[in-house]
Formats: structure tokens, C-alpha cells, sequence
């Protein structure tokens, strides 16, 4: 268990994993993520078929649970992490500043708010939710290369990323979503908001929320070299995009279901 969360003692001082890392797209972490996206398929579809068409209150028990689960995993690993690296502010590195891990407060909003706040935040989950999952889990290169695939640091990054995919997958299928125009402007504005606090805590932190300073191995280096690095291009190309994706998402549900609605009639 030391070596799973990276806390085996070094002579020298200091905590790390005794094990080297196997690499992005090895076989391990080709496995295991193909193992948690197949897992969160499953249960999202399982679940949602369950649930569509029940009475909200009942909807929202599996919402209320991946708020739960998510938010455990992520303070278990902050608590680790703060021990592994012998200090207290190491949290100021592990805020939910990421796209993906702004579901950690916008899966409990989706979960527990009402009105519309509560549609823009279901809407939010949706859109970024299975983004995140992919990306983080999958593309998450980052981490395989610096990590055994068996530690804390994949497994659950893995976990909660899977979780934002399957709560996202959820809402889809159960039929909880709603995708308005009325609401897109509040989903723009929490994006766009939590942008610009990453954007500031990394000027003040010296850190890489967002990857809006640096591509740190992800697919965002493909954008980072067509500006080569530009310290104002390079994060407004990266917000653009989130933009562009959310208008797009937006744009192409209403389309379908504006063609089924024809249809039906």
C-alpha cells in the first residue's frame, strides 16, 4: 500500500514509488483505461435506462452519489499527496482549476441546485463531463510517463475522470439533460469564470492550471506549437476552443432534437 500511494521512504529523504513508470500507451495503461471506460459505459447505460422518465428526486440519487464518490477520492489523494511531498500547502497545487476537475463542484450543483442554475450545471457535466473522461484518462500521457500505472496518482485520476464521463453519460441517457439556448449563457459564464481564476492562480502560483500556460505533454501541445508558446495566444486559443466545443455541443443537440420533434409530427 506504501508503494501504491508513492509513500515508500528514501534513504536520502522524502517519499516517492520505488516501481518505474511504464509509460504512456503501454499496455498497462492501455488496460486499465480501456477497463474504467468500459466500466463507466456500462453503469451509465445500466443506470440511465433505470432511471429515465423517474420523478427527479430519484434521478438525482445517483448524481448525488458520483458528487460523493468523486469529491472522496479527491480528498484522499490531496491528504497523500500533502504527505508525500511534506507539505501542508500542496493543496494550493491540486484546486479544481482543471476543466475536468470543476466537476467536482459542478456534478454536486447538477446534484443538489434548482431552476436554472441547476440545468446550466447538468448541461456543464454533459458537455465537459465525457470531454474530461477521454482526455483525462486516455490522452492522459502526463501522468503514465511520470507514474506507475498502478499508484495513486493514475488509479484516481482514473476513477474520477471515469466518474465526470459516467455522470455526463448518465444525464444523456436518463434523460435529465436539457441543453437550452436560455441557460447557455450561465454554462459560458462558469467556463469562462473558472478560466480566468485558473489564468490568475497560475500568474500567482507559478502553475499550470487549465494547461493555459503549457501544453505539459497533453493534446493542447498541438495548439501551443501552432502559436509557438505565445504567453497571450496560446491560453486564449485554449479557452477559445472550450468555446467553440460548448457552442458546437449546443448547437448540434437542439439540432437533432429539433429534427425528432419534426419527425414525430
Amino acid at each position: 500500500m506504501r508503494e501504491f500511494f508513492g509513500l515508500s521512504k528514501l534513504k536520502e529523504g522524502g517519499y516517492t514509488f520505488l516501481r518505474q513508470a511504464e509509460g504512456a500507451w503501454s499496455w498497462q495503461h492501455l488496460t486499465l483505461v480501456a477497463c474504467l471506460m468500459a466500466l463507466m459505459v456500462a453503469l451509465a447505460c445500466i443506470l440511465g435506462r433505470k432511471y429515465k422518465g423517474k420523478p427527479l428526486p430519484q434521478a438525482n440519487i445517483v448524481l448525488v452519489a458520483c458528487a460523493v464518490l468523486i469529491n472522496a477520492f479527491e480528498v484522499i489523494k490531496i491528504v497523500v499527496l500533502c504527505i508525500r511531498t511534506e507539505n501542508v500547502w500542496h493543496w494550493l497545487y491540486v484546486l479544481p482549476l482543471f476543466l475536468c476537475s470543476v466537476q467536482l463542484i459542478a456534478i454536486p450543483m447538477a446534484a443538489l441546485c434548482k431552476g436554472r442554475t441547476k440545468e446550466a450545471c447538468l448541461d456543464f457535466v454533459l458537455t465537459f463531463g465525457i470531454l474530461g473522461a477521454v482526455f483525462g484518462t486516455i490522452g492522459a500521457t502526463q501522468n503514465y510517463n511520470a507514474y506507475p500505472v498502478l499508484s495513486m496518482d493514475n488509479v484516481f485520476s482514473g476513477v474520477t475522470h471515469s466518474i465526470s464521463g459516467f455522470a455526463s453519460l448518465y444525464i444523456a441517457i436518463s434523460g435529465l439533460t436539457s441543453l437550452k439556448w436560455k441557460n447557455f449563457p450561465i454554462t459560458l459564464g462558469v467556463l469562462c469564470g473558472v478560466s480566468v481564476i485558473a489564468y490568475i492562480a497560475n500568474i500567482i502560483l507559478d502553475y499550470n492550471y487549465m494547461f493555459l500556460m503549457y501544453h505539459d505533454g497533453t493534446p493542447y501541445s498541438i495548439f501551443y506549437n501552432m502559436v509557438n508558446g505565445h504567453k497571450v495566444l496560446y491560453p486564449l486559443v485554449v479557452v477559445g476552443i472550450f468555446v467553440v466545443y460548448l457552442a458546437l455541443f449546443y448547437y448540434v443537440y437542439n439540432l437533432i432534437r429539433e429534427k425528432k420533434n419534426i419527425a414525430k409530427n
